[in-house]
């Protein structure tokens, strides 16, 4: 359904996304312990898997932007819509979520095919200062390389297409609004989205 809805898009295979997985994993050495997922962005508002605990938390190094062009969830091919991803420099603050060891596998599975299917992130292990001390924890950041990278659009260009794109999952002003009305919720300010919000504001009629 991807590849037919979103020829630029690369799909990865069930085995890649199991390779991915694995690799990260080995990285930290994380086998067989809990691991914690950093969520800046629909993992907030809908994260759609079994976790025991969560918490605030700020990274260093990364923040939230809409970076990521879709033609398909949250745009067509004739109109692209933008969703986030953890771009390079600033400060991003978000939840992060732990995953019991026990489960580890069956929900990293769940949040590979959500994330990881398209190729347009890279998972990385980032440090989470929580209000309980420092968590080490995957984020999934934006690769640049790839085709779908939008790159730094102006406000008022990003605000254009959030305000009009909308596809097969709903729309981007939607997506939007629910992102920025969970981090008020959770008493997170972020400048940048609070600055969107206005800006499509004003385009309404």
């Amino acid at each position: 359904m991807i590849a037919a809805g979103d020829p630029s898009a690369e799909v990865l295979s069930f085995e890649a996304l199991a390779d991915s997985r694995r690799s990260i994993l080995a990285a930290e050495q994380a086998a067989g312990r809990d691991v914690w997922v950093f969520a800046y962005g629909s993992l907030i508002w809908n994260p759609a898997f079994h976790f025991v605990e969560r918490r605030t938390g700020l990274i260093h190094g990364w923040h939230r932007r809409f970076c990521l062009w879709t033609a398909l969830g949250r745009g067509t091919p004739d109109r692209p819509g933008l969703v986030l991803g953890l771009d390079r420099g600033g400060t991003c603050r978000g939840l992060v979520f732990r995953i019991a060891a026990a489960a580890v596998e069956e929900e990293l599975d769940l949040i590979w095919r959500r994330e990881m299917v398209t190729a347009s992130y890279t998972p990385r292990w980032v440090t989470a200062a929580t209000p309980e001390g420092p968590v080490r924890a995957i984020a999934f950041t934006i690769d640049r390389t790839q085709p779908r990278y939008a790159g730094r659009l102006s406000e008022e260009e990003t605000a254009r297409v959030l305000a009009g794109a909308h596809g097969q999952l709903g729309s981007c002003r939607d997506y939007f609004r629910s992102t920025l009305d969970h981090l008020v919720a959770l008493g997170i300010r972020d400048h940048g989205l609070e600055a969107l919000r206005r800006r499509i504001a004003a385009l309404e009629p």
